[in-house]
């Protein structure tokens, strides 16, 4: 498997800690979308897409399975994060 293309939209919203978010294509064939990137207290990390449950919890949609994979993403992201320009001021 490998990631084939990342697009990250910064996000710049007063009191948020959530910094942007992304989508990743996988081998050119398998989009993952809505990837959050968050500012924890320790610097970036990237959190997956997710969905709340009936008992009012959090469950992800989709997520990487071993820590490699989730490296592997979380370095694709953030390096693209960094790359990306800042979006205009009335965008959330």
């Amino acid at each position: 498997m490998k990631i084939t293309s990342v697009n990250v939209r910064k996000i710049d919203k007063e009191g948020s800690r959530m910094k942007g978010i992304a989508s990743v294509l996988l081998d050119d064939s398998f989009a993952v979308h809505d990837i959050r990137i968050i500012e924890g207290d320790n610097g970036l990390f990237i959190a997956m897409p997710s969905r709340k449950t009936a008992t009012g919890g959090y469950r992800d949609i989709a997520h990487p399975i071993n820590p490699e994979v989730r490296k592997m993403f979380e370095d694709a992201i953030l390096e693209a994060y960094e790359n990306a320009e800042e979006a205009p001021a009335n965008e959330e």
